[in-house]
């Protein structure tokens, strides 16, 4: 499951064979070969804000958490070597192989991060035995530095770390303890946004990549000097950069956002890139293994992607897709018991609660999702299956700003080889107007039973459509046909639902519950529920 959705998601480290994500208050410790987990790492008692591999040695991991404390562990065996106890929250946690026995976080003034100010500290991680150790000493490095791990990175050798906030990138230099301040023009020419949004430093070079909202890279030189820097500027992203990762030797620099496309750029040159497209939805995240082997990527739907240098993807680890908005509510396939919702846009994903792993996505919309704010998309509204899973049936809507809606019901068959669902009917406009339920009739004896489904609309009617079988035996060859249409007194039909046996079929008509016999469709009782829809 992933964090809070104000909450940037953690980033995942990679290291062959293995590699660790983040997971709410917990760390999890994946194969990158098998995408089985292999460990899960508990001991926080609050939102786990990142994790990285200890520079010292890359058998051991580093977490850290809201809980004020920085955690040590042996991922191999899923050990708790260490508690570091800071007592503040933090959101970010940096460990520098020139930095031995100290490590920098960022934390809020103060304690209260409602104040919006943050400041990167350094902090003594004594070598004192016991497994809970008091890391309280510190000193501030920054003040007024970005909560967000992406927007702070350390220099090569750490001679210097780089912070973006707003239009600044600032500089600090720990031999001279000095500070450089490079402001960015806040005016937006050609639709230009100079804002930053992250950062990352050359491992080899005194060089800085700056991503920015506008979708420009920017690469940073001689700033050891306040006035005679210089950068160079690279474009391909038509939004803001996500993230930013070197190479381990620096020969390549690494981007991503919202195009869901990797872009890989060769000795900073604007003309040398290479891209790894179709990755599904927004990458967040972006990290190397300490050998440079594999790389990988975080999204915005909850995954993992495992990528090898030579830009091919090896593994995808999915977790539960969080959309927006869960249109289809929360169904069970009574094949698998799994639990099956929206996913990504236009998909249907069966989850498996008992392994927390999703078995596989089902394209309903089959049309390519278009990355574009205020676009108008069809969208997957309604999902149900029949009592033996053997049935799905979907419904998709776009709403066009004062035009006719548009909507499609899918009825899918369960092919037992493909072990997958195949669609079987297609109907363009069932209603008029909105569809706003759908439900199978559940029957004793399934077998004898023709499949039978009921829509609802606000049109004002309710529809009863049923499969039509070819005279060999029932084949499932059949096309899906509307066999009945009911209303009451022109009301919005609002719910359907059948009785356990199929005998009875409720409907309710905004206030009123009516109740009609599914052998004749004829209307045997009305209740009334004033005041208000029923829901």
């Amino acid at each position: 499951m992933s964090p809070p959705p104000h909450w940037p998601p953690p980033q995942a480290q990679a290291d062959s064979p293995q590699g660790a994500g983040v997971a709410g208050d917990y760390v999890k410790v994946y194969s990158t070969a098998t995408e089985e987990c292999l460990h899960v790492l508990q001991g926080h008692s609050n939102l786990v804000t990142g994790v990285q591999l200890n520079p010292q040695n890359h058998l051991q991991l580093y977490s850290w958490s809201l809980d004020g404390t920085i955690k040590l562990w042996d991922f191999l065996d899923g050990i708790l070597i260490k508690t570091f106890v800071v007592g503040h929250k933090l959101f970010a946690f940096y460990a520098v192989a020139s930095f031995e026995g100290s490590a920098f976080v960022i934390i809020a003034k103060d304690n209260d991060e409602r104040l919006g100010s943050f400041q990167l500290v350094s902090v003594k991680l004594p070598k004192a035995p016991g497994q809970e150790i008091n890391a309280n000493e510190w000193e501030v490095i920054l003040e007024g530095v970005s909560q967000s791990p992406k927007c702070t990175a350390f220099g090569r050798e750490g001679e210097y770390v780089a912070s973006v906030w707003g239009l600044h990138l600032f500089v600090y230099f720990f031999k001279r303890k000095r500070i450089h301040s490079f402001p960015l023009s806040a005016k937006c020419s050609k639709g230009a946004n100079n804002f930053f949004t992250c950062v990352a430093c050359h491992p080899k070079e005194d060089c800085i990549a700056s991503g920015h909202k506008d979708g420009k890279i920017r690469l940073w030189r001689n700033f050891h000097h306040k006035r005679e820097y210089t950068f160079s500027t690279l474009h391909w992203h038509h939004d803001e950069v996500m993230d930013l990762a070197f190479s381990v030797e620096g020969t390549s620099l690494l981007s991503g956002g919202v195009e869901s496309v990797l872009v890989q750029w060769r000795d900073g040159s604007d003309s040398k890139k290479e891209f790894l497209p179709r990755l599904g939805s927004t990458i967040q995240n972006i990290s190397v293994s300490p050998d440079g082997t594999v790389l990988c990527t975080s999204h915005s739907d909850n995954k993992i992607t495992i990528i090898h240098s030579s830009l091919r993807v090896s593994a995808v680890i999915q977790g539960l897709i969080k959309g927006s908005d869960v249109k289809t509510g929360l169904m069970v396939d009574p094949r698998t018991n799994a639990l099956v919702l929206n996913g990504k846009p236009g998909h249907l994903q069966f989850y498996s609660l008992q392994n927390d792993k999703q078995l596989y996505n089902l394209d309903i919309v089959q049309q390519e999702y278009i990355h574009q704010h205020g676009l108008n998309q069809v969208e997957l509204v309604k999902a149900a299956f029949d009592s033996s899973g053997s049935w799905l049936a979907t419904v998709e809507q776009r709403e066009e700003k004062g035009g006719e809606p548009e909507a499609q019901m899918k009825l899918w068959a369960y092919d037992e080889q493909k072990q997958s669902f195949a669609l079987n009917t297609q109907i363009n406009m069932p209603h008029e107007d909105r569809v706003t339920a759908l439900c199978f009739r559940g029957m004793e004896e399934p077998d004898s039973a023709t499949p039978t489904v009921v829509t609802a609309g606000k049109d004002g009617r309710f529809k009863v459509w049923m499969l039509l079988t070819e005279t060999d035996g029932g084949s499932r060859s059949g096309n899906w046909t509307c066999d009945f249409v009911g209303s009451y007194h022109n009301y919005q039909a609002t719910n359907c639902c059948f009785s356990e046996d199929g005998s009875l079929l409720a409907v309710s008509f905004e206030g009123i519950v009516t109740v009609w016999d599914s052998e004749t469709w004829d209307l045997k009782s009305t209740f009334c529920h004033p005041p208000g829809t029923i829901r």
